[in-house]
């Protein structure tokens, strides 16, 4: 349950956010047991500032003003639909920050973006184990019956 005395505030990514930014993004790969190399943390981060609509947009969530959560998400095409749909790829809080709604209000700004965008669909990926988010997605989306996967590496 989320505590109501501390206030999350979500708000879009600027460029001085790189370090903390780089730092959350770190912790949130490190969850997936995953780790990129530099060009890849350079080239995204411009790439979530860059103005491409085929790019990514990142927001930072912070509680009383301490950043402790991002958000990445996308607008592609759909071939069942005529409106871009909205991909939330990336969701992250911190540990110490969890349990205080961050998640939620992450989320629920994406959901925000997409309605302004027209998307008439946001949907996400999680990996089975992650019980934690999975709780919470529960509550504010809907599980489907589908399953990925992936060409070979």
């Amino acid at each position: 349950m989320a505590d109501p005395s501390v206030r999350v505030h979500i708000r879009p990514l600027a460029r001085t956010d790189r370090d903390v930014w780089r730092q959350l993004w770190r912790g949130y790969l490190a969850f997936y047991e995953t780790s990129l190399p530099e060009e890849i943390y350079a080239s995204q981060f411009e790439r979530l500032l860059g103005d491409d609509p085929r790019d990514l947009h990142g927001m930072i969530a912070e509680l009383d003003g301490k950043p402790v959560g991002l958000a990445h998400y996308l607008f592609h095409r759909h071939g069942w639909k005529i409106e871009d749909v909205c991909y939330l790829q990336d969701l992250y809080a911190a540990p110490d920050a969890r349990g205080h709604g961050v998640g939620r209000a992450l989320i629920e700004a994406v959901y925000a973006a997409a309605d302004a965008m027209g998307a008439p669909s946001v949907y996400w990926t999680t990996q089975d184990f992650n019980a934690t988010a999975r709780r919470l997605y529960d509550r504010i989306g809907t599980l489907t019956p589908f399953i990925k996967y992936q060409r070979p590496a």
